[in-house]
């Protein structure tokens, strides 16, 4: 009976519209599962037919690019101090992470970061807050978000492929796979951090955390006493 519910569902147009506010909502609230309901979309296309599986990729995407693009307009509107939450020291930890990194090479960082959920909200909220160009921006996060996208839908694709008859069974196991990569993204990152934080002098880690360039006419933050 489930498997018979699930299926009707998937033929409805109502599938697409949950799982493109589930992902956008997920772009600027961490804790929505959005990747959890692109994948089990991709299995219910793959064993029922419904939605075709190009379609959830499409406005998988389109959420995930609406999402990134609103996160960005937020952090050029306010900054990244406005709210109390933003001021949280581990927040701001995170954002000075993200300026270090966007200085470093924006494409690889916010190409990189739509695969992590709290990495990716605090790179588009920086990249907004620090002025990086519109249009360059907006371009790499379109390309993020269908990669992201394609990749998610085909990880449930490739389980409800697996399971045709069973709808249900490939949706729950779609979900445990999206869950069990989202601790492996998240193990995998932390380790990177501390390893970097171990081999980085605090110097130069001091340096790297700052956000903002020195004001023209200063020098390692002393005015310039020439005319």
């Amino acid at each position: 009976m489930l498997d018979d519910l699930l299926t009707a569902m998937s033929g409805g147009p109502w599938l697409l519209v949950a799982v493109f506010a589930l992902v956008l909502l997920d772009s600027v609230l961490v804790v929505v599962p959005g990747e959890i309901a692109v994948t089990a979309a991709g299995a219910l296309a793959a064993s029922t037919g419904d939605p075709p599986l190009a379609a959830v990729v499409g406005v998988a995407a389109s959420a995930a690019f609406c999402g990134d693009a609103l996160c960005y307009a937020v952090g050029r509107r306010i900054g990244l101090r406005r709210w109390r939450w933003m001021r949280h020291r581990r927040v701001q930890r995170a954002f000075a992470w993200a300026g270090a990194r966007l200085q470093r090479g924006t494409a690889t960082v916010v190409f990189t970061a739509r695969f992590i959920p709290f990495a990716r909200l605090a790179v588009n909220l920086t990249a907004g807050a620090t002025r990086v160009s519109a249009v360059r921006f907006l371009a790499i996060a379109g390309v993020a978000a269908t990669a992201w996208a394609t990749y998610q839908s085909v990880i449930g694709a490739a389980i409800g492929a697996l399971l045709p008859d069973a709808p249900l069974l490939a949706v729950l196991l779609s979900v445990a796979a999206a869950l069990a990569l989202g601790a492996a993204i998240d193990v995998i990152t932390a380790a990177l951090t501390r390893r970097r934080e171990r081999v980085t002098p605090p110097r130069d880690r001091r340096a790297g955390d700052r956000t903002t360039c020195p004001r023209p006419g200063t020098r390692r933050g002393r005015t310039d006493p020439r005319p």
